[in-house]
């Protein structure tokens, strides 16, 4: 009896050895396999530009966009802005995880907007950024010889002269659950400068993050510096360089399929010729602008039949 025991007992360490050996093998395996981070960010779009989230595949969202007027603008005159608006409604629609298309139509000069964004990396255990990249090709339709609001008056010759393009490379850490950060290269070209003093071209950088109060709310901003010559600008043409840096500040709030972004900002434009191009308000002088964004997203994937 006494062999029997001591036999069973030897039995039962090899096979606890063995099973913590199989264990520490799995957990190996286990970690030469990439483990993907999510939510780096609410939705596709920060505030007023593009974050480095694509959607689902076979899913389509539906934009509206909505900016008001000036608070500074007056009570009486205005009603702190509430009198005016400025809309942009949109679509787009992911043909897999990692690339969407897109589509819009601004109030702001009448423009038609496309895009593509592709995340090219996803930030894992392996890998500590999410990189995508992002194009944009905008149509101004307004009228040959409107107003701009720096007060330039634009004549258009040919229909080339009013497209303009965009490429960024958006690249964001999530460093926890609730901190994300994201920076934002940005190239910028009008085929149609506002001005002989203008460069047709020009560079801009974007910061942005977020931070995660509740499962539900977060805290969002947005700033792009453009890298203008400005005081060349002011030497050429002997004024002021008309546009200012675009900041914006918000709020993201989620419920079930639709993320609200409440927030507010220097710049009136929705898509990125115009707040990184032609931002006119200054946080200095009050010329803040408060708006929102919802978004809805629908899914046309087949469903499995059971």
């Amino acid at each position: 009896m006494h062999r029997l025991l001591l036999l069973c007992g030897l039995l039962s360490s090899f096979q606890l050895a063995a099973q913590d050996d199989l264990l520490a093998m799995l957990e190996k395996e286990d970690a030469k396999k990439p483990t993907y981070t999510l939510a780096t960010f609410k939705a596709s779009r920060l505030i007023n530009g593009q974050s480095v989230e694509t959607i689902a595949k076979q899913h389509v969202n539906f934009w509206i966009s909505h900016r008001f007027g000036a608070i500074n603008s007056g009570f009486i005159d205005n009603f702190f802005g509430l009198d005016e608006a400025r809309i942009r409604l949109g679509l787009e629609y992911a043909i897999t995880d990692n690339l969407l298309v897109g589509a819009g139509r601004s109030t702001i000069e009448k423009t038609y907007d496309t895009y593509a964004k592709y995340k090219v990396l996803r930030q894992s255990n392996k890998i500590p950024v999410t990189v995508t990249a992002f194009g944009s090709v905008a149509s101004n339709t307004m009228k040959t010889g409107y107003t701009m609001e720096s007060g330039t008056v634009m004549r258009f010759y040919n229909n080339l002269q009013r497209q303009s393009y965009l490429g960024q490379v958006l690249i964001a850490r999530k460093f926890s659950d609730k901190l994300s950060l994201q920076v934002m290269p940005t190239i910028l070209h009008n085929n149609l400068a506002e001005s002989v003093y203008m460069e047709n071209t020009q560079a801009a950088m974007g910061f942005g993050g977020r931070y995660k109060l509740n499962n539900r709310l977060s805290v969002s901003a947005e700033y792009y510096y453009n890298l203008v010559e400005k005081d060349e600008y002011e030497e050429s043409a002997g004024q002021k360089y008309p546009y200012h840096n675009s900041l914006a500040i918000g709020f993201d709030i989620e419920t079930g399929g639709h993320v609200f972004q409440l927030h507010v900002s220097n710049s009136r434009g929705m898509i990125e010729k115009h707040f990184i191009g032609q931002t006119i308000g200054s946080w200095e002088n009050g010329d803040i602008f408060y708006g929102f964004n919802i978004a809805r997203t629908f899914s046309f994937e087949p469903k499995i039949k059971k």
